[in-house]
């Protein structure tokens, strides 16, 4: 692709007619820092006074740009696609840091989590394959969706594999984003299959020079789109050359994983033996333990029995947790369990101490139906979560909307932002601990679930629903296991309301223990936080509030909360409903959790940088057909911002004639998206024509959360504006 013919256009004063100027740059950055909940700056979109000094750039329309790379964009749209690579000659083409690649990188850092993955407790790995991969999860920055396929119960996993039948599977970076966003590790699949995984195999595994070219090419690949290691399933026979030199592969890829990602893993697929013959094991023995002791664990294959489970637990004397013991949801073939009855390998594979994983989950989406997903996937996980260890939340600040990446409305601070359906994982936030919590077998039990028929922010909250005993007058559910060393002040927020009118009241409360004992597993001196609300006109509430705008409560209760803590660790989460009647009768209940934030009291006012290098380039027009007065416009836009300094990005744009089928005024800004990297596409943004002779223009804003979800002022906001015109001598009409 010819690079020098594509359109770039920077925040400036100037032509953006031509290619002259640099992309922005991940790593460039503004010195000048601002706070916020200064009360002299506005966060009011409409007031262009709020904004930075207006960057103006000059385009003349053109219907005949260059295409972007079908690898990389959906050749209908241009919006950014993520994309695998089919073959050994594209594989050695492939170089690293394209500027079109860039959407494929995650940005959300692998978060800390306890216990960590090196631990020896057995571990949970999900191999997510759904016909054939690279579904509507491909569109980097999401799309509309009715009933869309999400997971959510990251808390109760270690690894995540993203699987399909290409050769090179780089998981879509949604995917990266939410998984890292909980702590979870994220692999690739490197696979071969039948004749032609023969042939693949035989070229690469030739020589030691040409399997380390391989495995030198997956390290820069997995280091670019920053995920953190791979599958490897080679599922055809080797010749005797080829699979003597599959352990010096493994050993030599595992090596400069661990150089290039030092928290990475290799793990490899039970199928070929040592003898190089296509023959799966369904256990680890010494026809395949060669493959194992060269790299991180293997992925057993389903057909197994208690049998092959006890010979490998006499056979082993360590690595029991690098032994990932395959479950295929599905059931296929002669298993334990699949289905809703896959909790039974569940329980055989813990009995041993082996490590379990569980192959295609989606099982409930493809067969079940996708107006029921929500309820089965509840139904399926909750079978299992007896056998799943579960994970700490290890930082601060702690917030969450339970968004699951969805939602029939974008909510934002209890008002609708975008109206209709939309899907994108990588705007997923924390999720919590989904159980059925059972009070005792005759008064039911506390239930949770997400719900996307409304929110507080993004597209899904928490329903908690249940039943207070008449002997009771509280019950309470986990929602979060922490273990964060706490600030001397903890600020609490949280909102939610109740349905109904039934007559309860909601409440957060933690648990924290001494410090001393964060890392013992049996904690003796636990303490229970009950704390009294902040009234609403205590400063800290205010100065939150502030920071938050806009701030929309109607129909929703929001409460604030100071703690006042020494030398201890913040351990748990609950939510707590209370009756308000002192009747004893039963109390049924159903309210819906918005939004908890654990914060640091002393960093609510928090300094940060702002967008800087504002660019615009790659600029697509498109006529509309039979609307001579309207145009499309697909652009992308890039900015710097120091990296892990905010949670993600609000695109706004002024200057629409129609946004979502409805009419737009000149000055009203629209979100027209939201992006957690430092670019974003616009596609198909439909505008007013230019007349012959007088310029139009469009103006975007972009403007950062920070990572406790707070919005930054105006003055932190990158502004740019495109002013177009059409080529001299063409009319509007033509």
């Amino acid at each position: 692709m010819e690079t020098s013919r594509r359109k770039r256009s920077q925040s400036g004063s100037g032509s953006g007619s031509g290619s002259g100027g640099e992309r922005a740059t991940e790593d460039e950055a503004d010195s000048s820092t601002l706070t916020v909940g200064d009360s002299r700056r506005s966060n009011d979109l409409t007031d262009a006074r709020a904004c930075p000094v207006e960057h103006q750039v000059d385009h003349t329309i053109q219907y005949d740009a260059p295409q972007l790379p079908g690898r990389c964009y959906d050749p209908d749209t241009s919006a950014p696609i993520s994309f695998y690579i089919s073959s050994l000659e594209e594989l050695k083409s492939w170089q690293p840091f394209l500027q079109d690649e860039h959407f494929n990188k995650a940005v959300i850092p692998l978060a800390p989590r306890q216990p960590p993955m090196q631990c020896n407790r057995p571990r949970t790995l999900v191999c997510h394959d759904m016909a054939g991969g690279y579904l509507n999860d491909r569109f980097i920055q999401g799309m509309h969706e009715e009933n869309p396929f999400v997971f959510y119960h990251w808390l109760y996993i270690d690894i995540f594999v993203y699987f399909s039948h290409h050769m090179v599977t780089i998981p879509p970076v949604c995917w990266t984003n939410a998984a890292h966003k909980h702590g979870v590790a994220i692999l690739g699949t490197f696979i071969t299959e039948w004749k032609d995984g023969a042939r693949i195999c035989e070229t690469f595994l030739e020589n030691e020079e040409s399997f380390r070219a391989l495995a030198d090419k997956l390290v820069l690949i997995t280091h670019c789109f920053q995920f953190d290691g791979w599958l490897v399933n080679i599922e055809n026979e080797l010749s005797t050359n080829a699979v003597k030199n599959v352990p010096d592969f493994l050993s030599y890829f595992r090596t400069k994983m661990q150089q290039a990602v030092p928290h990475s893993l290799v793990i490899w697929y039970d199928s070929v033996l040592e003898s190089g013959h296509l023959e799966w094991q369904n256990e680890l023995n010494e026809h395949n333990k060669v493959f194992f002791d060269s790299c991180d664990g293997i992925f057993l294959n389903y057909n197994w029995t208690e049998k092959h489970l006890q010979r490998m637990a006499l056979m082993m004397e360590g690595r029991h947790a690098d032994i990932y013991v395959g479950v295929d949801v599905f059931g296929r073939g002669d298993v334990v369990g699949g289905e809703f009855t896959t909790n039974l390998s569940l329980e055989l594979i813990r009995k041993y101490n082996f490590s379990a994983a569980i192959f295609a989950p989606g099982w409930v989406y493809e067969t079940l139906g996708k107006e029921n997903f929500c309820q089965n996937q509840h139904k399926f996980w909750n079978l299992l979560t007896g056998y799943l260890p579960s994970h700490s939340i290890c930082t601060l600040p702690f917030a969450t909307s339970f968004c699951q990446g969805f939602g029939m409305n974008l909510y934002r601070n209890g008002k609708v932002e975008v109206t209709g359906s939309w899907l994108n994982l990588s705007a997923q936030e924390i999720q919590p601990l989904f159980v059925d919590q059972q009070l005792d077998p005759a008064n039911g039990c506390v239930k949770t679930h997400g719900c996307s028929e409304d929110a507080w922010s993004g597209g899904c909250c928490l329903v908690v629903k249940g039943l207070i005993p008449a002997n009771r007058s509280s019950v309470s559910v986990r929602l979060f296991s922490l273990q964060v060393q706490s600030p001397p002040r903890v600020f609490v927020a949280f909102v939610y309301k109740v349905e109904d009118d039934t007559k309860v009241v909601v409440s957060p409360e933690l648990m924290t223990c001494p410090t001393s004992q964060c890392n013992s597993d049996t904690t003796s001196a636990v303490n229970v936080l009950k704390p009294l609300s902040l009234p609403g006109d205590n400063a800290l509430v205010q100065k939150f509030i502030q920071n938050s705008a806009p701030w929309n409560p109607e129909g929703w209760t929001t409460c604030f909360y100071l703690l006042e803590l020494t030398d201890c660790i913040l351990r748990d989460i609950f939510v707590v409903i209370t009756r308000l009647t002192k009747d004893e009768q039963d109390v049924r209940f159903r309210c819906r959790i918005g939004e908890i934030k654990i914060l640091d009291a002393a960093k609510l006012n928090v300094e940060q940088k702002a967008v800087e290098n504002l660019t615009v380039f790659d600029i697509l027009w498109r006529k509309i057909p039979g609307a001579t007065d309207q145009l499309y416009l697909s652009a992308t836009l890039q900015w710097t911002y120091p990296p892990n300094t905010a949670s993600c990005f609000k695109i706004y744009c002024r200057g629409l004639s129609y946004h979502k089928n409805q009419n737009v005024t000149d000055f009203e800004p629209i979100c027209v998206g939201q992006t957690n990297a430092n670019l974003y596409r616009v596609v198909n943004l439909q505008l007013h024509n230019a007349r012959a002779g007088k310029p139009a223009r469009v103006e975007f804003l972009i403007q950062p959360l920070t990572l406790a979800g707070f919005t930054l002022p105006q003055s932190a906001c990158g502004r740019l504006t495109l002013n177009y015109t059409q080529p001299p001598g063409i009319s509007n009409t033509q």
